[in-house]
């Protein structure tokens, strides 16, 4: 997965999502309702995003560094695609709402915290309650694609000056502005968005989320 951070321009991203500017926050925690919060982007936010296809760490690399240079400065991030649990990734062309005019297409993004940083995998009954929730969102016509991230000290960074590219290697120590994983969802609306959010049954209890309207061209 290539992730543009919010003070990038999102051209030159080919076949990519260029995200709203605005972004929803559900924090849920053991024994409290859901926390929701509508906030700005920062510099921890993610722009857009694309998945590419290649052998290794270092042909994504060198894909990046020839994206367009638009504006001179940005960072670009490399993260490897794979749940550490084992949780099928999700990608289909199509869903079964076809051709909806009502819907729109969501991102929902799970934060990055020290246990998905470090490698931990939920439990057996979690991951199986994920992929049976994801079965389900795909058959509703609701999922259009997910899938989890390894942690980012299998990633790297491409960092922009001047159009120039810097390569920095993972693991980065900033757990919070990073990513775990994400979903691709098509709903009515950012209301249906939030309780498909609330039922999902995240690989831990305590969890960060950001649904994302996708901005189509």
């Amino acid at each position: 997965m290539i992730l543009r951070r919010a003070e990038t321009p999102a051209e030159g991203l080919p076949n990519g999502f260029k995200l709203s500017p605005k972004r929803t926050r559900v924090r849920l925690s053991t024994g409290k309702p859901p926390a929701i919060e509508v906030v700005a982007n920062g510099k921890d936010a993610v722009a857009s995003f694309t998945m590419i296809d290649v052998e290794s760490k270092e042909e994504a690399i060198e894909w990046v560094k020839r994206l367009p240079a638009r504006g001179g400065d940005g960072e670009v991030e490399i993260r490897e695609g794979g749940c550490p649990g084992g949780v099928p990734a999700v990608s289909q062309s199509k869903s079964s709402r076809g051709s909806d005019e009502d819907a729109t297409r969501f991102i929902v993004v799970l934060k990055a915290d020290e246990k998905s940083e470090a490698g931990v995998v939920a439990g057996a009954p979690r991951l199986a309650a994920m992929v049976k929730h994801n079965e389900a969102s795909v058959k509703a016509g609701v999922m259009l694609a997910g899938e989890g991230l390894q942690p980012s000290s299998r990633g790297a960074r491409v960092k922009f000056s001047g159009g120039k590219p810097t390569v920095i290697d993972g693991p980065f120590a900033e757990a919070k502005e990073l990513v775990a994983g994400f979903w691709l969802i098509q709903v009515k609306s950012k209301d249906e968005a939030i309780e498909w959010v609330k039922k999902y049954p995240f690989p831990f209890d305590d969890s960060e989320i950001e649904i994302r309207q996708v901005l189509d061209a």
